[in-house]
């Protein structure tokens, strides 16, 4: 699905609400993250899989399992990227864009669909990004819910051509997490 014109619209009416409120933000930093949402939205349809590439750690949950990242749905202000790990399937990434900006949370569900208590935490992109990769510092529903990542730092990049996904987190300004998936 090519959600381009409809972002742009979305855009449009960001940079109007801004200019109307006198708001600082910079447009070009409002671009970078309509261009990022555009460019995963350009790949819905697409799967990604691999294995973590760090921590080096045998012990740690996902180590030695089969993760796979599918873009699955996508619509003019939400991507839900499915994240499964092994035969978990509970994880769903929700990128989206509007107004505000654009937001990252991850979903957290139970076999039988229901909410799990640790869920829809993550937080907004900086200003910092580009169209292919964007960080997204916790936010404060995030710090309340899991106090020991208000620190927490998640990255999305993009390879140029699309053929990779990378998910990284910081905690504490140092590496965490990062898994680097292919295109299938």
């Amino acid at each position: 699905m090519n959600l381009r014109p409809v972002v742009a619209v979305y855009c449009l009416i960001l940079g109007l609400s801004l200019v109307a409120n006198g708001s600082s933000v910079e447009p070009a930093a409002a671009d970078a993250r309509m261009a990022f949402f555009e460019s995963v939205g350009d790949l819905c349809g697409i799967g990604f899989e691999g294995t973590m590439s760090f921590p080096d750690d045998p012990e740690h949950a996902f180590a030695g399992k089969h993760l796979v990242a599918q873009i699955a749905e996508c619509s003019a202000g939400e991507i839900r990227i499915p994240f499964a790990v092994g035969e978990d399937h509970s994880r769903t990434w929700i990128l989206s864009f509007g107004e505000a900006g654009l937001l990252l949370k991850h979903d957290h569900r139970h076999a039988d669909g229901t909410p799990d208590e640790i869920t829809m935490y993550g937080g907004w992109a900086t200003g910092e990004g580009t169209a292919l990769s964007q960080s997204f510092p916790a936010d404060e529903a995030t710090a309340e819910l899991i106090p020991a990542a208000a620190t927490n730092v998640w990255t999305l990049t993009l390879a140029g051509d699309g053929s990779s996904l990378t998910y990284s987190l910081e905690r504490h300004a140092e590496p965490r997490f990062e898994a680097t998936l292919q295109r299938r």
